[in-house]
């Protein structure tokens, strides 16, 4: 059983949020609730990958799926925020599963023609086909009654986007970590530094008591168990990396230098082949099975 936990709604305007903790990736799940209708999205949920072997278990994303039905919950949408490198996508499974649009930053489109480079497949990903919504910044949409509102957050990749989600809730993925920890690592291809100091300074601007969710915890040495849930005024006062008000410079010069001590994680150049196809693996070959190109020397 998965770890998880639920932070309640606040009130009419106010999100029932679910976290789930995949220990694989150090990656928190998602299910987003609207109390009053009990219509949900689903966000960043992981498909378990096994990078010694390429082969996929789906028995976290049945977990999730237990979980809602057990809730009598109505999943609407099939969020991610945007195409992750350290776990494989459930996106594609879910809409599949659940018919439910599956939806991104419409920047992937970019971030689809930075890979086609790196993995020579130059007609390889056509986000338009494997995604039922692509979002640009300032996008509005709903789940239930609840307004959700969409902000570019760049910087971790070029196309990262948040989820403002009614009065009090905005999932904030690969920008910041906990405050004890920090922020998240901005040397991807396509990723800035500097860019991530911008969108972190758009999330602290938000309402100092919106509940923020992040996309990952690993713990720490004094802290054993993960946690994914703080507040703007926590990141503003108290955030290793920029609590306090650290200017842009100091930020990106620490930024960096912590990136360059950072490896690739396992899964990246694996799952990011599938990710810029929501998850989906390759087309079969003649032989009936799907594969998947890595390159040599390019990292």
């Amino acid at each position: 059983m998965a770890l998880s936990r639920t932070s309640p709604s606040h009130g009419p305007r106010s999100a029932d949020v679910t976290g789930f903790y995949d220990a694989d990736s150090g990656s928190i799940q998602y299910l987003v609730v609207d109390p009053n209708t009990k219509k949900g999205a689903l966000i960043d949920v992981v498909m378990g990958f096994d990078p010694a072997s390429a082969s996929l278990n789906p028995a976290g994303v049945e977990e999730i799926l237990r979980f809602i039905s057990s809730e009598h919950v109505e999943i609407e949408w099939v969020l991610d925020t945007h195409p992750h490198a350290d776990h494989l996508m459930a996106s594609y499974f879910l809409g599949q599963r659940l018919g439910a649009p599956n939806a991104i930053g419409t920047k992937i489109k970019e971030i689809a023609e930075l890979w086609r480079g790196l993995y020579h497949l130059p007609h390889g990903f056509d986000p338009d086909r494997d995604f039922a919504r692509l979002f640009a910044d300032g996008d509005r949409f709903s789940i239930g009654s609840l307004p959700v509102r969409v902000m570019l957050s760049p910087g971790h990749t070029l196309g990262s986007i948040t989820y403002v989600v009614g009065e009090d809730a905005a999932f904030v993925h690969d920008t910041f970590m906990q405050p004890d920890v920090g922020t998240a690592r901005a040397d991807f291809p396509g990723g800035s530094a500097a860019e991530l100091y911008q969108s972190l300074q758009a999330i602290l601007a938000l309402p100092e008591q919106t509940r923020l969710f992040v996309g990952h915890d690993y713990g720490t040495d004094y802290r054993k168990q993960p946690a994914w849930e703080s507040t703007v005024i926590e990141q503003r006062r108290h955030n290793a990396h920029i609590g306090g008000g650290v200017g842009q410079d100091a930020y990106v010069d620490r930024r960096e230098a912590r990136d360059k001590s950072l490896s690739l994680p396992d899964r990246m150049l694996h799952v990011l082949q599938m990710n810029l196809r929501a998850g989906r693996a390759p087309d079969p070959e003649a032989d009936g099975e799907s594969y998947l190109k890595i390159p040599l020397n390019k990292f």
